[in-house]
């Protein structure tokens, strides 16, 4: 697979990553841990080496951390810290950014990790009750400490970054970012193009909607998208306009409208690795397919011409 690199300093990792969230948390019904190794052995295989995950995600990091052991030399293992779940009846969190919950955290992803040393350690919200200068230095002793070998940041503004960036070298920021979640179009993919700071979008197929297979009658009450405003009924119906546009495109090219989603992405610039999850092997080799789809400057402009979304993403 082709290569983008984790930062301005970081390790090359495949154009396409991986987000290990979907196998147990949050989608429904989790899958088996053979059917969760079989998905992230073949991804390794693919050259989807960039496996992200999160204390957060409930047994998520525990999982990723059975079955990444025995190959862990080729990936390169992302978590986050900073959300504390709180409640899963419905799903709760609060946020900690303090340093002292940084280092004991981190200390856990470690153990749940089955690993010495996490490859990207991100701050998954900053804490407001914090200074983000606070938490990143705890989270820059880590690095000097030898169990972090790079630091992120999640949805967080520009002003934030250059704060963050002026304690510790920022190497990503993760946030939502897609054909209907533009948002960080206008300032923060610019500021680490800027600086080769990698962007790493997540839901980079609209929690599987611009993949044109998923229907309202799909989603289960254990299926937190459900409860999206997106994801109500009269909503998806209104933007299925985005997803036939997406459609016209994949069909110029013979090719799939999860395919068409992630190529538009990463068009946008070479700093951004999309990190699509999925449980199934099938829609994992298209995921990584798509590193490979050359979008034209036709494909693009019609791609940027798509409607805004009806319903908010939360």
């Amino acid at each position: 697979m082709k290569q983008r690199r984790l930062g301005p300093d970081g390790s090359s990792v495949g154009a396409i990553g991986y987000g290990a969230m979907p196998l147990n948390w949050e989608y429904g019904t989790p899958v088996g841990e053979e059917q969760a190794r079989e998905v992230i052995e073949r991804a390794l295989d693919l050259g989807i080496t960039l496996i992200d995950t999160a204390d957060a995600y409930g047994p998520n990091e525990e999982l990723v951390g059975r079955v990444v052991e025995g190959r862990r030399d080729e990936a390169v293992l992302a978590t986050k810290v900073g959300l504390v779940l709180t409640g899963t009846d419905p799903i709760s969190y609060d946020r900690n950014g303090r340093p002292d919950h940084i280092v004991a955290a981190c200390e856990e992803s470690l153990r749940r990790l089955r690993t010495d040393v996490i490859d990207l350690y991100q701050l998954h919200r900053v804490d407001p009750a914090v200074p983000v200068e606070e938490t990143v230095g705890a989270m820059s002793e880590l690095v000097d400490a030898g169990k972090v070998r790079a630091i992120g940041l999640s949805e967080v503004e520009v002003a934030t970054l250059e704060r963050a960036g002026a304690v510790h070298p920022i190497s990503s920021v993760q946030s939502e970012l897609s054909l209907w979640t533009r948002g960080p179009l206008a300032e923060v993919l610019p500021w680490c193009a800027s600086g080769g700071v990698a962007f790493l979008p997540y839901s980079p197929l609209g929690r599987g909607y611009l993949t044109g297979r998923l229907s309202s009658d799909d989603l289960t009450a254990a299926d937190f998208r459900a409860g999206l405003p997106r994801f109500e009924r009269e909503a998806m119906e209104t933007n299925q306009q985005i997803v036939d546009g997406i459609a016209a495109v994949a069909e110029r090219h013979g090719a799939t409208n999860a395919q068409v989603a992630l190529a538009w992405l990463l068009a946008q610039a070479p700093v951004v690795i999309p990190i699509p999850g999925t449980k199934r092997t099938q829609y994992l080799e298209e995921n990584a397919a798509a590193a490979d789809l050359i979008l034209t400057d036709q494909d693009l402009a019609d791609l940027d011409a798509l409607p805004a979304p009806a319903g908010g993403r939360y």
